[in-house]
């Protein structure tokens, strides 16, 4: 691939997605657009990328940035994140909501396992209000990653990577070579291919939005217009959960940083209390 085809690649990724392609990492580039190359009947990349210049075919321009997306993930990344959701984030909502759903959504879930793994944190938290209802939604912006989320379906390897056998035991059941989650959490996912950098006024409220482990494949030039545009479907005493390692500096409005819980952000002071 020549720098002409990384800069192309680069420009269409960020123009569409928001997302930021290397463009000195060419052999991680042609790792991703190699197995889409053939299933679109390709010789190479080369002849791929020569079709979409002369061209410009809107579907094969969004297979050429779904597939440069990055969807590394695990079963309860960053544990201890996990924990404080469940023992004092998700009560303290279901405290708040009461009699109505609490509505989380998992904004670059990739291939489920960390909605998943809400839904079950979800399972096993203690003191929640009594008839507390969950409603998790999980989105993408890759349909294959989407496809892979709803059949519910994970290797040996993935369920190794950070999900504690108790829970693949009481969640799970086992299919050959790969593991199945239990109808009960599957369906309590709904499930959208969405653009962060769209319109999401129609999504409505999320009493919790997650975004972890995606800001460092974003632009950073556009960090504060998807914080942003999180931000506002949030309630007004909702929380946004970013990576422990992510700042943002970005963020306008009344979100404030969780003291004491890295990548927590919460709607206002008296609420960043609550959560913490």
């Amino acid at each position: 691939m020549t720098p002409e085809d990384m800069d192309l690649l680069a420009a269409l990724a960020r123009a569409r997605a928001g997302l930021r392609v290397d463009v000195d990492r060419v052999y991680l580039v042609e790792s991703r657009l190699g197995p889409l190359a053939r299933r679109e009947g390709f010789d190479s990349i080369e002849a791929m990328l020569a079709i979409l210049r002369e061209k410009r075919e809107d579907r094969l321009i969004w297979a050429v940035v779904e597939a440069l997306t990055f969807s590394e993930t695990s079963f309860f990344r960053d544990r201890t994140v996990f924990a404080h959701l469940r023992d004092d984030v998700l009560p303290t909502l279901s405290r708040r909501r009461r009699d109505q759903p609490v509505r989380i959504w998992s904004a670059a879930c990739s291939t489920g396992q960390e909605v998943y793994s809400l839904a079950m944190a979800a399972a096993e938290a203690s003191d929640l209000e009594p008839g507390t209802r969950f409603e998790f939604f999980g989105s993408d912006l890759s349909e294959r990653c989407l496809e892979k989320a709803q059949s519910g379906l994970y290797t040996q390897f993935e369920v190794q990577r950070g999900l504690p056998i108790r829970l693949l035991v009481k969640h799970f059941t086992n299919q050959d070579e790969t593991w199945e989650i239990s109808p009960r959490i599957r369906q309590a996912v709904r499930w959208k291919r969405i653009n962060l950098l769209s319109d999401l006024s129609s999504l409505g409220q999320f009493d919790m939005i997650l975004l972890r482990h995606a800001l460092d494949d974003l632009d950073p030039a556009l960090h504060g217009r998807i914080l942003d545009n999180l931000a506002s479907r949030l309630t007004h005493d909702g929380v946004l959960v970013l990576s422990p390692h992510d700042r943002a500096d970005t963020l306008t409005g009344s979100l404030v940083a969780v003291a004491g819980q890295p990548g927590l952000f919460a709607q206002g002071p008296e609420h960043q209390r609550a959560v913490a």
